[in-house]
Protein backbone atom coordinates (compact mmCIF):
# COMPACT_ATOMS: atom_id res chain seq x y z
CA UNK A 1 0.00 0.00 0.00
CA UNK A 2 2.99 2.21 0.89
CA UNK A 3 4.44 1.73 -2.65
CA UNK A 4 1.24 2.74 -4.19
CA UNK A 5 0.94 6.29 -2.16
CA UNK A 6 4.44 6.58 -3.18
CA UNK A 7 4.01 6.31 -6.84
CA UNK A 8 0.68 8.27 -7.17
CA UNK A 9 2.47 11.26 -5.44
CA UNK A 10 5.28 10.78 -7.60
CA UNK A 11 2.91 10.92 -10.72
CA UNK A 12 0.87 13.86 -8.76
CA UNK A 13 4.33 15.54 -8.59
CA UNK A 14 5.60 14.67 -12.10
CA UNK A 15 2.10 15.84 -13.22
CA UNK A 16 2.35 19.35 -11.75
CA UNK A 17 5.76 19.63 -12.91
CA UNK A 18 4.88 19.26 -16.86
CA UNK A 19 1.78 21.39 -16.15
CA UNK A 20 4.21 24.18 -14.91
CA UNK A 21 6.64 23.61 -18.01
CA UNK A 22 4.07 23.76 -20.54
CA UNK A 23 2.10 26.52 -18.91
CA UNK A 24 5.90 28.66 -19.33
CA UNK A 25 6.86 28.01 -22.51
CA UNK A 26 7.43 31.13 -24.17
CA UNK A 27 6.27 30.11 -27.56
CA UNK A 28 2.91 29.30 -25.92
CA UNK A 29 1.94 33.28 -25.22
CA UNK A 30 3.28 33.87 -29.17
CA UNK A 31 6.74 34.69 -27.43
CA UNK A 32 9.86 33.36 -28.89
CA UNK A 33 12.62 31.41 -27.38
CA UNK A 34 15.42 33.72 -26.18
CA UNK A 35 12.78 36.87 -25.69
CA UNK A 36 12.29 39.06 -22.96
CA UNK A 37 8.23 39.66 -22.07
CA UNK A 38 7.96 43.34 -21.47
CA UNK A 39 4.80 44.73 -19.78
CA UNK A 40 1.89 46.65 -21.08
CA UNK A 41 0.79 44.58 -22.80
CA UNK A 42 -3.00 43.75 -23.35
CA UNK A 43 -5.82 41.60 -24.20
CA UNK A 44 -4.37 38.46 -24.97
CA UNK A 45 -1.02 39.04 -26.90
CA UNK A 46 2.17 39.29 -25.03
CA UNK A 47 4.76 42.03 -25.96
CA UNK A 48 8.63 41.16 -25.93
CA UNK A 49 11.60 42.14 -27.02
CA UNK A 50 15.70 40.48 -28.45
CA UNK A 51 14.03 37.97 -30.25
CA UNK A 52 12.01 37.37 -33.10
CA UNK A 53 10.05 34.85 -33.87
CA UNK A 54 12.22 32.86 -36.70
CA UNK A 55 10.25 32.86 -39.78
CA UNK A 56 10.13 36.49 -39.38
CA UNK A 57 14.44 36.80 -39.69
CA UNK A 58 14.16 37.63 -43.73
CA UNK A 59 12.63 40.87 -42.71
CA UNK A 60 15.93 41.80 -40.65
CA UNK A 61 13.54 43.58 -38.04
CA UNK A 62 15.60 45.00 -35.37
CA UNK A 63 14.92 42.64 -32.27
CA UNK A 64 15.83 45.04 -29.88
CA UNK A 65 12.57 46.54 -30.67
CA UNK A 66 8.63 45.37 -28.81
CA UNK A 67 7.44 43.29 -30.56
CA UNK A 68 3.85 40.96 -30.89
CA UNK A 69 3.01 37.93 -32.40
CA UNK A 70 -0.37 37.35 -33.86
CA UNK A 71 -3.33 34.94 -31.95
CA UNK A 72 -2.32 32.46 -35.11
CA UNK A 73 1.24 32.76 -35.06
CA UNK A 74 0.52 34.31 -39.01
CA UNK A 75 2.31 38.09 -38.20
CA UNK A 76 4.32 39.11 -35.62
CA UNK A 77 4.40 43.36 -35.38
CA UNK A 78 7.42 45.63 -34.73
CA UNK A 79 6.45 48.76 -32.40
CA UNK A 80 9.07 51.42 -33.62
CA UNK A 81 6.50 53.58 -31.97
CA UNK A 82 6.58 51.91 -28.87
CA UNK A 83 4.75 53.11 -26.76
CA UNK A 84 2.10 53.57 -29.18
CA UNK A 85 0.19 56.73 -28.73
CA UNK A 86 -3.47 57.55 -28.91
CA UNK A 87 -4.82 60.60 -31.45
CA UNK A 88 -1.94 62.26 -34.05
CA UNK A 89 1.39 61.71 -32.18
CA UNK A 90 4.19 65.02 -33.34
CA UNK A 91 7.14 63.94 -32.00
CA UNK A 92 7.06 60.32 -32.78
CA UNK A 93 5.14 58.22 -35.23
CA UNK A 94 2.78 55.14 -34.58
CA UNK A 95 5.49 52.91 -36.90
CA UNK A 96 4.52 49.46 -37.00
CA UNK A 97 6.54 47.46 -39.13
CA UNK A 98 3.64 44.24 -39.81
CA UNK A 99 5.84 40.89 -41.37
CA UNK A 100 4.19 38.28 -42.34
CA UNK A 101 5.10 34.49 -42.81
CA UNK A 102 3.24 33.55 -45.76
CA UNK A 103 4.04 34.72 -49.04
CA UNK A 104 1.72 38.01 -49.65
CA UNK A 105 2.57 37.65 -53.41
CA UNK A 106 1.80 41.16 -53.94
CA UNK A 107 -1.12 41.62 -52.10
CA UNK A 108 -1.95 44.75 -50.04
CA UNK A 109 -2.28 43.81 -46.26
CA UNK A 110 -5.60 45.16 -44.85
CA UNK A 111 -5.73 46.42 -41.24
CA UNK A 112 -8.81 46.53 -39.41
CA UNK A 113 -8.65 47.89 -35.71
CA UNK A 114 -10.95 48.71 -33.20
CA UNK A 115 -11.02 48.72 -29.07
CA UNK A 116 -11.30 45.33 -27.35
CA UNK A 117 -14.71 44.22 -26.84
CA UNK A 118 -16.25 47.22 -29.05
CA UNK A 119 -17.12 47.40 -32.35
CA UNK A 120 -16.50 51.09 -32.74
CA UNK A 121 -14.49 53.15 -33.19
CA UNK A 122 -12.79 51.96 -35.92
CA UNK A 123 -9.74 52.19 -38.17
CA UNK A 124 -9.43 50.81 -41.65
CA UNK A 125 -6.34 51.02 -43.75
CA UNK A 126 -4.75 49.27 -46.39
CA UNK A 127 -0.42 48.99 -47.23
CA UNK A 128 0.60 48.18 -50.31
CA UNK A 129 3.25 45.21 -50.97
CA UNK A 130 5.79 47.27 -52.27
CA UNK A 131 8.73 46.74 -49.53
CA UNK A 132 11.51 44.27 -48.94
CA UNK A 133 13.17 42.62 -47.76
CA UNK A 134 11.39 39.38 -46.57
CA UNK A 135 6.83 39.55 -46.23
CA UNK A 136 7.11 42.88 -45.22
CA UNK A 137 4.26 45.76 -44.87
CA UNK A 138 5.38 49.21 -43.02
CA UNK A 139 2.50 51.53 -41.92
CA UNK A 140 2.07 54.35 -39.49
CA UNK A 141 -1.32 53.31 -37.44
CA UNK A 142 -2.93 55.73 -35.65
CA UNK A 143 -6.30 55.53 -33.46
CA UNK A 144 -8.49 58.01 -32.11
CA UNK A 145 -8.43 57.02 -28.07
CA UNK A 146 -6.50 55.10 -25.92
CA UNK A 147 -7.86 51.66 -25.00
CA UNK A 148 -6.76 47.94 -25.71
CA UNK A 149 -7.17 47.63 -29.70
CA UNK A 150 -7.56 44.59 -31.53
CA UNK A 151 -6.28 44.12 -34.88
CA UNK A 152 -7.30 42.36 -38.24
CA UNK A 153 -4.80 41.43 -40.50
CA UNK A 154 -5.55 39.92 -44.07
CA UNK A 155 -3.32 39.59 -46.74
CA UNK A 156 -3.55 37.09 -50.14
CA UNK A 157 -6.11 35.03 -48.52
CA UNK A 158 -4.38 34.87 -44.84
CA UNK A 159 -5.27 36.22 -41.62
CA UNK A 160 -4.60 36.74 -38.15
CA UNK A 161 -5.22 38.96 -35.04
CA UNK A 162 -3.44 40.95 -32.18
CA UNK A 163 -4.21 43.20 -29.55
CA UNK A 164 -2.04 46.64 -29.18
CA UNK A 165 -2.24 49.23 -26.53
CA UNK A 166 -2.29 52.58 -27.47
CA UNK A 167 -2.15 55.10 -24.50
CA UNK A 168 -2.76 59.01 -24.10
Amino acid sequence: MGAKLVSRAGAATLIMVLASCTSASPHANGVPPGAHVVGGGCGSTTLYRDASQPWASTAQGPSHLVQATGHGDQVTAFLFGYPLRAGDPQDRSNKILWVVRTPRDGSELVIVAHPLGSASPSVEQHESANSSPGEIYPSIVNVPKAACWQFTLTWHGNSDTMDLPYGS
